[in-house]
């Protein structure tokens, strides 16, 4: 006796089996978060967390499939820039306008200040070690100056540096021993190194672009640097030696600042502020943290 069967060819879209890297695409809808949409991360679960959902002053869950859902209200007179996660997942946020860092209990989602300072201009950026030990950047815009601090622990802020530019992105390399810091309307990237106590020394110029601005900044695995370039709607690779590797293009142009996230590490999420929503790319590193 004979059988006959019918084999059939499946034919999967390459796209998803080769991931198409470093080409933009629409992760949310737009216009769904202020003009002041920044400080983006992603959470143990992989959710997305962005400042500035619907109205300044607030923090959005993005849940992996694009829809976001009001996480949390901060109390008046605060608006976060960046969110940073503690070992314990509570969020740690740089509140520009109140000046100060916040704190977001991970579980009851309670806000409490964790940081203020009577010597803190606008606290914009943040990165953390394993020590957990903060890193923030301090621009005081209208003066076109910086400062730089080490939060160790609540109210124990420690001043690192006071002479710099608009000090606005910040970021550890993987191996924790440089700080990359940039000041945006100077448009350079200093690198300092850091020692076993998180203190700071031998300032040197990494790297300086010609035009446009800078925002945030993160290193992926292999200690590349990525730098959103605001109002030129990049993201510009930077290699460890401070050679520029590539620029990624984005759909909007104000380019705020990034996270690395996704099953595999390697999903760069952008928020931009023209289009007031979150774009994504594909990278071949995975950041940092994976």
């Amino acid at each position: 006796m004979k059988f006959w069967g019918i084999i059939l060819i499946v034919f999967t879209p390459l796209s998803l089996v080769f991931p198409q890297y470093y080409e933009a695409r629409d992760f949310t809808a737009e216009d769904i978060f202020s003009e002041n949409i920044e400080g983006p991360n992603v959470d143990k679960a992989g959710n997305l967390l962005v400042v500035n959902y619907l109205k300044d002053g607030t923090i959005g869950l993005v849940k992996p499939n694009g829809e976001v859902e009001l996480y949390v209200t901060l109390p008046e007179g605060s608006v976060a820039n960046a969110i940073m996660f503690d070992k314990k997942g509570n969020l740690l946020l740089a509140d520009w306008k109140g000046h100060n860092v916040l704190k977001v209990d991970a579980k009851t989602r309670v806000v409490s200040t964790y940081v203020h300072n009577p010597s803190f201009n606008q606290p914009n950026d943040l990165c953390i070690n394993r020590k957990g030990q903060l890193f923030a950047s301090d621009p005081n815009w209208k003066e076109g100056t910086g400062k730089l601090w080490r939060i160790d622990g609540p109210n124990k802020a420690i001043l690192l540096q006071d002479d710099m530019g608009t000090t606005n992105g910040i970021e550890l390399s993987p191996n924790e021993k440089i700080l990359y810091v940039n000041e945006s309307l100077q448009r350079k990237i200093w690198a300092f190194d850091v020692d076993s106590k998180g203190n700071i020394t031998n300032k040197k110029l990494f790297y300086e672009f010609t035009d446009f601005g800078m925002d945030g900044m993160k290193c992926d695995k292999q200690g590349n640097l990525y730098v959103t370039r605001h109002g030129k709607g990049t993201v510009a690779i930077l290699s460890p030696a401070g050679a520029l590797i590539r620029e990624v293009v984005m759909k909007g142009k104000l380019t705020s600042n990034l996270a690395f996230g996704g099953p595999l590490g390697t999903t760069c999420y952008v928020t931009l502020q023209d289009r007031k929503c979150v774009e994504v790319f594909e990278s071949e590193i995975p950041g940092k943290r994976y």
